[in-house]
């Protein structure tokens, strides 16, 4: 017969003096009765021996959560309830130790110890019950759940304290109620269990009834969204009841809770914005107290409501967020970054904190938070080399067990900032590697953006370009939403034109007619109107006639070129119009920043690759970066610049 303990285990409510509280005695020696013996007599020392058959059982479900069957008790089998269990002295004592309790059960490391701990124990409170099955959730889960169950669920002290908080729901404290229920559904303990059924019942309830506090409610919550998720319809009620309280008051951890559960009650804050202007003014003043699990969730509730006019708040958390960069999960690192890029924040400080942690981590961190990063650093067009190099190592470590969204997080950035990392050449063979085994996996859009930004760094996938431009894949691309739209066909066009300009020897099937784009594409960012207006003053001054040169001129290949100007084979200028022995013809490419990577002379993979077939196509292109004018102050110094530029072997020009 296994021992509890050499005492009598009783509860009590912590919210009651214990002289009016309702104690439950386990017995001097509670014990589980094998199913194959005999139960034993029960005998009474102080109070009567309660003894039960040991039909319970502990099932694993589907979802991983532990089911618990208890039979219940027989018609002779009754609980005997005491009322004092001593003097008043004694009671306050035992208040008085409950700081010491919590101190000694937080330095407990494994469940034997934490049950060996409870065993010793004469008496304690239902919140000092719950807080040791909130210490067994703590050491005994991980992300794979509950790692020795047997040792824990079938352990006779477990088993007592799951019995009296069952069978007791009605008297426990609201504090015990909750925390109890919280760490519960850490345990993996079956929802439809009836323990964990009186305790819903008995919470809901209490709900009902307006006896929860702030605390209270929020630690519901937090249970009903684990249990039931979303479509808990219980969460509006505690919502309703949370709106009338002092927000001011809250801590951040209630804070983070209403968050989350307006997050699945308000979807976009319509219907509780007064609540959300309160919250978001609240949590301003305590930005600096934010955990790095904190910061993470409110950055998600927030990009979730669509508070993007809340700029103050944003910027506080954004900023708050690096330095926690090295703590963050992988999880909580890509709700920050989404977050980033739904405010458009974009951060040095960040930026900086990411480069120092990326390199030392890029083996241990979780492919999709490194596809994550290398998406923030592509949107916000940031080139670092020691982000961008990292992961290029952890691409070649480890590629093969990346989803398809995931290599194309990886190498798509390589492509859009025209970067080729020092293992280049290791990189690409992996990525035609793990292409030849997994081809067919790649959604057609997927496999068409990761194609495409290879050839914007002259690596060419020839091997596998007969399927782009096969009937069956660009029908399977016209399926896909949005279909062939203009992206789509931009991007098959400069495919097929890089084949025929790079790859002459390739002699697969070629890109019809029919969906190939009279011109490629261009952001209306791209251009820099204040610049290319300062080029063709610099150039009017040089040439004295506005004919001899012409702005933004579509060519026959696809691309439009920002100024182009014609020379005969003497080397005059001809007019622009002028169509008859044209010898050469220059073109310039007038590269706003626009053009280039965020605080670098780095040209983005577009402009690389269109200004790289422009030479192919006869064209001599000459390029005019923003930071070569920039400080050019007036007319004449311009036209001396474009002059070195563009005719540099000359000293007059003949117009």
């Amino acid at each position: 017969m296994a021992l509890i303990g050499r005492k009598s285990f009783q509860f009590y409510s912590s919210s009651a003096p214990a002289s009016r509280s309702i104690l439950m005695t386990l017995s001097k020696r509670l014990s589980f009765i094998s199913a194959q013996r005999k139960p034993q007599n029960c005998s009474s020392v102080a109070m009567r021996m309660l003894c039960f058959k040991d039909k319970s059982q502990y099932m694993f479900c589907r979802k991983n959560h532990v089911q618990l069957r208890m039979q219940s008790l027989s018609v002779n089998e009754t609980v005997h309830l005491c009322g004092d269990s001593g003097s008043s002295t004694k009671s306050n004592n035992v208040w008085t130790d409950e700081q010491l309790f919590f101190k000694k059960l937080n330095s407990l490391c494994t469940s034997k110890e934490i049950f060996d701990f409870l065993s010793s124990l004469e008496v304690m409170s239902d919140t000092m019950a719950s807080g040791a099955l909130q210490r067994i959730s703590e050491v005994e889960v991980d992300d794979n759940g509950l790692k020795n169950p047997e040792e824990v669920l079938e352990n006779e002290v477990f088993r007592a304290l799951c019995f009296q908080f069952e069978f007791e729901s009605s008297k426990l404290s609201n504090t015990g109620l909750l925390n109890a229920l919280q760490a519960l559904i850490k345990l993996r303990i079956d929802p439809q269990s009836t323990l964990m059924a009186s305790l819903l019942s008995e919470g809901k309830e209490r709900l009902g009834k307006g006896q929860l506090t702030v605390k209270n409610l929020c630690a519901l919550g937090e249970s009903l969204l684990e249990l039931e998720g979303p479509s808990c319809v219980m969460l509006e009620q505690i919502v309703n009841h949370v709106q009338a309280k002092d927000v001011e008051k809250w801590s951040p951890r209630e804070m983070v809770t209403v968050y989350k559960m307006l997050q699945v009650t308000a979807r976009e804050g319509e219907r509780y914005q007064d609540l959300l202007s309160r919250m978001n003014s609240a949590t301003l003043t305590i930005v600096s107290q934010l955990s790095p699990k904190f910061t993470s969730i409110i950055l998600n509730s927030l990009v979730v409501l669509h508070q993007t006019q809340n700029v103050p708040l944003v910027t506080a958390l954004c900023r708050h967020s690096v330095k926690h960069i090295p703590y963050f999960t992988g999880d909580e690192l890509v709700n920050v970054l989404e977050a980033f890029l739904c405010f458009g924040r974009r951060d040095q400080i960040f930026t900086e904190a990411l480069e120092t942690h990326v390199p030392k981590s890029i083996f241990t961190m979780h492919p999709q938070t490194v596809s994550k990063i290398m998406q923030y650093c592509c949107q916000k067009m940031i080139l670092s080399k020691p982000i961008f190099d990292a992961a290029a190592e952890g691409f070649i470590s480890d590629a093969d067990r990346f989803t398809t969204d995931q290599i194309a997080g990886y190498i798509i950035p390589f492509g859009t900032l025209n970067y080729l990392p020092p293992s280049a050449s290791a990189l690409f063979r992996k990525l035609e590697t793990v292409l030849r085994a997994r081809l067919s996996h790649f959604q057609p859009r997927t496999l068409l953006n990761l194609l495409h930004s290879c050839v914007l760094i002259q690596r060419y996938p020839v091997n596998f370009l007969p399927k782009i431009f096969s009937p069956y894949f660009l029908q399977q691309l016209q399926a896909q939403p949005p279909g062939l739209d203009r992206t789509v066909t931009s991007q098959l066009t400069q495919l097929f034109l890089t084949v025929t300009l790079e790859c002459p020897f390739y002699e697969g099937p070629k890109l019809l007619p029919k969906y190939q784009v009279k011109a490629f594409l261009r952001s209306h960012s791209s251009l820099d109107v204040h610049l290319l207006k300062r080029v063709k003053t610099g150039l009017l001054c040089l040439l004295k006639k506005r004919i001899y040169f012409a702005s933004e001129v579509s060519t026959p290949y696809f691309y439009t070129v920002d100024i182009e100007i014609k020379l005969d084979e003497e080397g005059f200028v001809l007019p622009a119009a002028q169509c008859e022995e044209v010898h050469r013809r220059i073109a310039l490419c007038v590269d706003g920043q626009s053009r280039f990577c965020i605080n670098s002379h780095n040209l983005l993979g577009e402009e690389a690759i269109k200004q790289r077939h422009l030479r192919l196509l006869g064209y001599e292109v000459v390029q005019i970066p923003f930071f070569e004018i920039e400080s050019l102050q007036n007319c004449r110094k311009m036209a001396d610049y474009l002059h070195r530029k563009i005719f540099p072997h000359t000293y007059g020009l003949g117009c």
